[in-house]
């Protein structure tokens, strides 16, 4: 993952209401026109335009297109790796530049990472890495935990949760083509070679032009906006807002882990998605059975997040929270803080 660093006082600055707007805007279509966003905030597309070239130049934000692993027919898994407080930045830097691995954190004073590994292809297949982590030294404990179910996250994210548009201007900019949520009984959807690579350069830069995605993969414009129409409606292919948390006043994070009683383990997690202090969460297998990542804006905050609305869930029997002091790789909301 590009680091994106700026020591500017603009760069330290959080977002304006307009900024917000913009970025609100594209998290719910990433690759609306300047001219659809600037009817729906009321300003030209060239203000449009100009508020998003400086504050993705800053480093503040930027767009990736994301494909959902449930529709390829692949597995996630969120692997939580104890070890040596001396080897974490090293294994976690290692982590960081696999192919296989989506996001990777280092938490809990430096003695813990947590990565999504992704594996390719039908059934719980065993992450390639597991069978490596316990053959290293350092490492003194690894557990993996498969993503049952996404109860908030992908496509959306904090900033659904706190932007300011009105829900007249988010039906504006929502894409005519609602995409497919898999089920059980949904089958996979096959991508050729001209696919994956059309998805390697949009998770890139989600809002790359048609002409650039077409001179680099060979295919015509048309067929460039045609795949991505497609692969959007099949539920394959979403878009996401990356940014800093400094700019959102979110400077703690945290993973929380919960032991859900499993018959309310879909109300639980139902309940914590509607939370503003949670971009992400999951059923995952394992003891702690339900899984989410939390943004809050200090330390007290947390501590009132924890002992108010975390503790009312319902069929809550453990709570684990592990506070996040570096992310290694994203995407998400884990672009550093500039300072």
């Amino acid at each position: 993952m590009k680091t994106y660093l700026d020591t500017s006082d603009d760069a330290n600055r959080e977002l304006s209401v307009e900024e917000m707007a913009l970025a609100h805007a594209l998290q719910i279509n990433g690759r609306a026109s300047f001219k659809e966003i600037g009817e729906a905030l009321g300003v030209s597309d060239q203000t449009a335009a100009r508020r998003w070239s400086r504050l993705r130049s800053a480093g503040k934000l930027r767009v990736l297109g994301l494909t959902d692993p449930m529709r390829l027919g692949d597995s996630s898994w969120v692997v939580r790796i104890r070890c040596t407080p001396d080897a974490a930045a090293s294994i976690g830097e290692a982590l960081a530049r696999r192919p296989d691995t989506t996001w990777v954190s280092l938490s809990s004073g430096g003695t813990e990472l947590v990565c999504s590994v992704r594996t390719r292809g039908p059934g719980l297949r065993e992450p390639l890495l597991l069978q490596k982590l316990p053959r290293t030294p350092q490492v003194m404990d690894v557990s993996a935990h498969c993503l049952l179910h996404v109860f908030f996250g992908k496509d959306l994210s904090s900033i659904n949760k706190i932007g300011p548009l009105t829900p007249t201007q988010v039906a504006a900019l929502t894409p005519p083509s609602v995409p497919k949520r898999a089920t059980d009984a949904s089958p996979a959807v096959t991508l050729d070679d001209g696919d994956r690579h059309l998805l390697d350069l949009l998770a890139r830069d989600g809002r790359a032009a048609p002409g650039e995605l077409a001179a680099a993969t060979g295919l015509s414009q048309s067929t460039v906006r045609r795949r991505i129409t497609e692969l959007r409606t099949a539920g394959v292919l979403y878009f996401d807002v990356e940014y800093r948390l400094d700019v959102l006043q979110r400077n703690f994070r945290a993973a929380l882990w919960l032991e859900i009683d499993p018959a309310r383990l879909a109300e639980a997690g139902e309940a914590l998605a509607t939370h503003p202090e949670v971009p992400f969460a999951a059923a995952v297998t394992g003891t702690a059975n339900l899984y989410a990542s939390v943004d809050a804006t200090s330390a007290q905050h947390f501590y009132r997040y924890l002992t108010g609305p975390v503790a009312t869930l319902p069929g809550l029997r453990h709570t684990t929270t592990a506070p996040v002091h570096r992310t290694l790789k994203g995407p998400g909301p884990y672009l550093p803080a500039a300072g």
